[in-house]
């Protein structure tokens, strides 16, 4: 019983460690941008000793990831939850209500503060969910690949654009737009589109095409 006290004991003082050390970490990104920062400053934020900080983190780099880790599991728990709601991107409204909720925060991830490496990383982790939501439609070659470089390019470049104007678009709005434009960018027609799927009811089932199809008729 004893032990299992202590292990538990243990188990919260890691999780409080851990957690000062990223919260420090995350204040400083936001006040100094990431290659100005250092681990020094983060322990001593943290109020916790350099030995401690690797004990967990081999470096700012790492600490980091594991943020960016944290995140990309939450948002695809939340994906998982909405993939019968949203025919695209389901992962899209939990990155934009992060967002909104930590905008000076995202302005440090993808702002000209924020450096190559925090920039790529982050791009990394959108590229990521982006190419397993598009792996869900059927992909015959290179163009797979190149579609969710596309899509995670204009993902990450509106959303950097939605903080940057501290637009008061709600983030329903802005969830929709992207969703739209993506299935119209990768949207056409079956024999020359690989893109198309039966997946989510196909993306020729655009509104666009529904809107052509309404004018034919009329």
């Amino acid at each position: 019983m004893k032990k299992h006290g202590t292990r538990n004991q243990h188990d919260r003082r890691t999780l409080r460690t851990r957690r000062a050390l990223n919260e420090a970490f995350l204040s400083l990104l936001v006040e100094r941008g990431f290659d100005e920062l250092s681990v020094l400053e983060v322990c001593e934020r943290a109020n916790v000793g350099r030995s401690t900080f690797y004990t967990y983190f081999q470096s700012k780099e790492d600490l980091l990831d594991g943020g960016l880790g944290d995140l990309s599991d939450e948002l695809r728990r939340q994906a998982a939850a909405r993939m019968h709601d949203v025919k695209m991107l389901p992962f899209a409204r939990g990155l934009i209500d992060h967002i909104g909720e930590q905008r000076r925060l995202f302005r440090a991830i993808v702002g000209r503060r924020s450096g190559v490496v925090v920039q790529a990383r982050f791009r990394t982790m959108v590229h990521e969910l982006v190419a397993e939501d598009l792996a869900r439609f059927r992909y015959t070659d290179w163009r797979g690949d190149a579609a969710s470089h596309y899509v995670t390019g204009a993902l990450v470049q509106v959303l950097a654009w939605w903080v940057d104007a501290r637009s008061s678009i709600p983030a329903d709005e802005i969830e929709a737009f992207l969703i739209e434009v993506t299935m119209n960018a990768l949207s056409g027609t079956p024999a020359r589109n690989p893109l198309v799927s039966s997946a989510a009811g196909g993306l020729s089932q655009t509104r666009p095409a529904a809107r052509r199809r309404r004018q034919d008729n009329a």
